[in-house]
């Protein structure tokens, strides 16, 4: 623990296809190059039929893979909320200790729960892409409210008038909600991770949100508050863990879930007596 807390970090979610693999290579290469030393948790999707990730992040980076200041781990979702594979924040924690300077988490697509993705992070990034007013359809509001930037992707060639667009129609949208980071102004940028344009502005507009949040105490107020979180979501996951192992409850589970299908008891019927066998096996 006291080789950790100096690095920053960094969460980065958008919309499938909006190129957030590339956008990290290009983005961790020029990290490494102006100095740092970069550590990727890219989480993979994890099948509901079968269980199982490609966990093939790699293949995306493969000038960072190869790099001795880059360290990449790819990890299965799992069911962990929020995209995260379960043991992230201890993974985050043990690159700190092994002296990496930037800690980039890459999370599954949008969906509500990408809340457990910024109770992590300092600063968190939502790569999208242009047709801003077709893509609102599949992005909540709710992540948006979470960003402290948007970054308009594939800003290059044919596509740049496009992604100039969508970043006016995102600032424009920005006005109307409430900024993730207390005395910070979410805005949108555009970058490119072909030709590199952008991500020296993305970088500096980092930066200065660090400087600023470490001098206002945002930054040091948001690290304590995430720490309690850390404690609670952990004691969530024990307790769950404790009841549904308990020999008791998996010997009563079966009838009373029959009892349920069979209309012989209601839901909330259901868990009373359930949380009453399991207070009635701790004593």
């Amino acid at each position: 623990l006291p080789r950790t807390g100096k690095a920053l970090r960094i969460g980065i979610t958008g919309v499938p296809g909006a190129g957030k693999s590339t956008f990290i290579e290009a983005f961790g290469n020029m990290l490494i190059e102006a100095g740092y030393k970069v550590a990727v948790l890219a989480v993979d999707p994890t099948s509901q039929v079968t269980k199982g990730s490609i966990l093939g992040d790699k293949t995306r980076m493969e000038t960072l893979t190869k790099h001795p200041e880059a360290y990449i781990r790819p990890s299965p979702a799992g069911g962990t909320l929020g995209g995260v594979a379960r043991k992230s924040r201890e993974t985050m924690l043990l690159c700190e200790a092994a002296g990496y300077d930037i800690i980039l988490v890459e999370t599954v697509g949008v969906g509500q729960s990408e809340v457990t993705v910024r109770s992590m992070v300092d600063f968190f990034m939502l790569i999208v892409l242009t047709g801003a007013g077709d893509e609102l359809q599949g992005i909540k509001k709710g992540v948006m409210e979470l960003a402290d930037a948007i970054v308009v992707n594939k800003a290059d060639g044919d596509n740049l008038k496009r992604a100039l667009i969508a970043r006016s129609d995102y600032d424009r949208m920005l006005h109307y909600i409430r900024p993730a980071t207390e005395k910070w102004k979410t805005q949108a940028y555009t970058c490119s991770a072909v030709t590199k344009d952008g991500l020296d502005e993305l970088w500096d507009v980092i930066q200065e949100f660090t400087e600023q949040g470490k001098e206002n105490g945002v930054f040091l107020k948001r690290r304590q508050e995430q720490s309690l979180r850390w404690v609670r979501d952990m004691i969530d996951e024990h307790l769950h863990n404790l009841f549904f192992n308990n020999v008791v409850i998996q010997g009563r589970m079966g009838e009373v879930e029959a009892a349920v299908l069979d209309g012989e008891m209601s839901e909330s019927q259901a868990v009373e007596e359930l949380i009453g066998v399991f207070d009635k096996s701790l004593t």
